[in-house]
């Protein structure tokens, strides 16, 4: 697979989407500018966390202006994959592309830790290598990540199996102590109608090596690669 790292101003988690995708994985791997509008070229676009510029307006609510972003939305209507992650997560909600918003955490702190997710849907390209109900042990790093929908809206992701992810307890369990920032029903990622775009708060690139405390992480990179060897 060929991946796209999109690079915002203010942008510092892609150079820990490239390592893990190009040195880790051995992927094809290319950091994209916000000015750049033709992502052709590419497999998967990454959209990886930091704080965007604008982002003191409100979280990605500049950067969807991008001229990248009509690629991205160009490329996710074509059905590539669209991985969105915590500021990229905040952006994909902005642009349309995932339903609800990202709002300040309920406890009103940034939170840096780990946190468990428990698979919620397994069958899709971001969890393919992965079990329904698996639980992920993977470090979270934000300010604005309480997860926000209507109650429509949340029925609606429910009922489409579009929550991939939740926050739960080491045993998998659901509980108001393991949600960090207040997320509606303990999302921390979902998926579009379509399938081929993610969004989820907690960083998979910082739990790809045994050497920084963990690789649940490396469970969501190698189903992109999985899913796309099934498919070819």
């Amino acid at each position: 697979m060929r991946f796209a790292v999109v690079v915002f101003p203010g942008t510092w988690s892609d150079g820990d989407c490239h390592y893990v995708l190009s040195d880790i994985l051995g992927q094809p791997t290319d950091y994209v500018w916000h000015r750049q509008a033709d992502l052709s070229a590419y497999d998967c676009i990454v959209l990886p966390g930091g704080f965007s510029y604008g982002d003191y307006l409100r979280a990605g609510a500049i950067a969807r202006f991008s001229p990248v972003m009509e690629a991205v939305v160009r490329a996710a209507e074509a059905g590539k994959l669209v991985f969105g992650i915590c500021n990229g997560f905040q952006i994909l909600c902005e642009a349309g592309l995932l339903p609800g918003a990202l709002m300040r955490n309920e406890c009103l702190q940034y939170r840096c830790q780990w946190v468990n997710l428990r698979v919620e849907n397994a069958d899709t390209p971001f969890t393919a290598a992965c079990g329904r109900g698996q639980v992920l042990a993977i470090p979270i790093g934000h300010g604005e990540g309480r997860y926000h929908a209507d109650a429509a809206t949340l029925a609606r992701l429910e009922a489409a199996g579009q929550v991939v992810f939740r926050y739960c307890d080491a045993a998998g369990r659901t509980t108001a102590e393991a949600n960090p920032n207040g997320s509606a029903d303990n999302i921390a990622g979902i998926i579009n109608e379509g399938g081929n775009v993610l969004g989820m708060m907690p960083h998979p690139e910082r739990a790809s090596e045994a050497l920084l405390g963990g690789e649940g992480g490396l469970w969501i990179w190698r189903s992109l690669l999985e899913w796309a060897k099934v498919g070819a």
